[in-house]
């Protein structure tokens, strides 16, 4: 009997609660009903608001505890699932540990199961570009690939279908990370800078966290990080294999570079090999040219050169990450929702050659907005704030020492609707409008992709 088989005939013994039903657990419970594994959902929602999940569930024979006290009695259960957006060390979820209750998550079995190579990335900026990145080009090279982790699919549910020749990719959150106790094959952190304090509540647990994708590694093992981030460079003492760096700045002792020329090289025992030049990289941006050098830097030896280019020549992006939505009247509109930090709009702004129009503000993740108001002082012409952030943003740009209220108009605005109709009315032939929110979304959305389906639908009906 194989590993994945006793794991879910042992689940069949056990009482099992799944703590929400999001992207990562229904498809997991539709599994485990089809094995006759009992399952409970703890949800706060009531049934009507997520009617069409409960009514098909309920005749699958899953049991329900919902609304405010949907949290009060994990410990009659013996295996807990709990959902990615669930803070590790909420209250319920100590008590029921301290009960002997197992808690974990369907990454976290998944790891333990998994019977292929596992490539993983995270970092505050750059995760799900990358990813898809070594999906893409692992594909190119001829692999069976399985994608999935925090950018949107559940991979516990196909176990049973992946081979031991295949490659599981998997984007990760600090989130999930927090207690992960097993790490990938081959690790990749793109950057670490503030994100996400809200939650963790110190800078130090965030790092903490992240630190757990190459915490676990063995000597066989490839760690890739960012050799122009602080953050990444200090973790460079506890990688316990091989360790490629990749950099925009500097020749590293090993891993990929960006040479004065602009071509993208990998380097290793003093011998340098160019892979393409930067202006193959279909996507805009240098944050996008430090990402293929992540990439390269994780996979070279693995699979062909001429991967990394067909790759870089024809990905035209991910969805909501600079995303061009359309054109009207000779301005640009681009959905690039994901830049819910200080240091994705950065990333953002320093894609394009010109003064944008930008839409920001949100929910607020406690983060300082300083880091980004220089920039946005030279970069931005109109800036459309909503939100609850819409003030500190505000605050933080006026306050820069280049702040020129001459060359950046500020407008406030109650939601979407009224930003996307105040930035086309200002808008003139030649301009570019951006959604670069430098915030989260759930003052006003449940994740930002939601989000920025809504921007796109309001942009796309403009002129109707």
């Amino acid at each position: 009997m194989s590993k994945i088989q006793q794991f879910f005939n042992d689940m069949q013994q056990k009482h099992i609660a799944f703590i929400g039903t999001g992207v990562s657990h229904t498809e997991l419970i539709r599994l485990f009903r089809k094995k006759h594994i009992p399952v409970t959902v703890c949800d706060k929602r009531s049934a009507e608001q997520f009617q069409e999940v409960y009514d098909e569930l309920s005749e699958l024979g899953v049991n329900f505890i919902l609304g405010e006290k949907y949290l009060d009695s994990l410990t009659e259960f013996d295996v807990v699932f709990r959902t990615p957006g669930m803070y590790y060390h909420n209250p319920a979820l100590l008590q029921a540990k301290n009960a002997g209750v197992v808690v974990t998550s369907e990454m976290e079995v998944f790891f333990d199961l998994c019977p292929c190579k596992i490539y993983a990335v995270t970092g505050s900026d750059g995760k799900s570009t990358s990813t898809t990145l070594i999906s893409e080009i692992l594909s190119a090279a001829g692999k069976t690939v399985y994608l999935g982790g925090n950018i949107g699919k559940a991979l516990l549910p196909v176990i049973e279908n992946i081979r031991e020749t295949d490659a599981a990719v998997v984007e990760l959150s600090s989130f999930q990370l927090i207690s992960m106790r097993k790490s990938p094959d081959t690790a990749l952190i793109t950057n670490i800078t503030p994100n996400h304090l809200d939650v963790h509540g110190t800078m130090e647990e965030y790092i903490s966290a992240k630190t757990n994708l190459i915490a676990h590694q063995n000597a066989f093992s490839r760690t890739v990080l960012n050799a122009d981030n602080d953050g990444t460079k200090a973790l460079a003492p506890i990688v316990r294999g091989k360790l490629n760096w990749f950099s925009r700045k500097e020749i590293p002792e090993r891993g990929a570079f960006l040479r004065n020329d602009g071509m993208l090289c990998y380097i290793e025992n003093h011998c340098i090999t160019p892979v393409m030049h930067k202006d193959q990289i279909r996507i805009p941006g240098m944050h996008n040219v430090e990402n293929f050098l992540g990439v390269i830097a994780a996979l070279w030896g693995e699979v062909p050169v001429e991967a990394f280019v067909t790759v870089a020549e024809n990905f035209g992006g991910v969805e909501h990450r600079i995303e061009f939505v359309r054109e009207l009247n000779g301005v640009k509109y681009y959905n690039d929702s994901i830049a819910t930090s200080p240091t994705r709009v950065l990333a953002g702004l320093n894609s394009f050659q010109q003064k944008l129009i930008v839409l920001a503000g949100g929910y607020d993740k406690k983060i300082p907005f300083e880091p980004m108001a220089e920039t946005v002082c030279e970069k931005v012409k109109l800036l459309i704030l909503m939100g609850v952030t819409a003030d500190k943003i505000e605050k933080a740009v006026t306050s820069a020492e280049n702040y020129n209220p001459e060359t950046l108009k500020i407008i406030h605005v109650q939601s979407m609707e009224e930003a996307v109709q105040t930035a086309f009315q200002n808008a003139q032939n030649g301009d570019i409008v951006t959604l670069s929110p430098a915030c989260a979304s759930f003052d006003a959305y449940p994740n930002f992709e939601v989000r920025g389906q809504h921007f796109k639908r309001l942009v796309k009906d403009l002129g109707n």
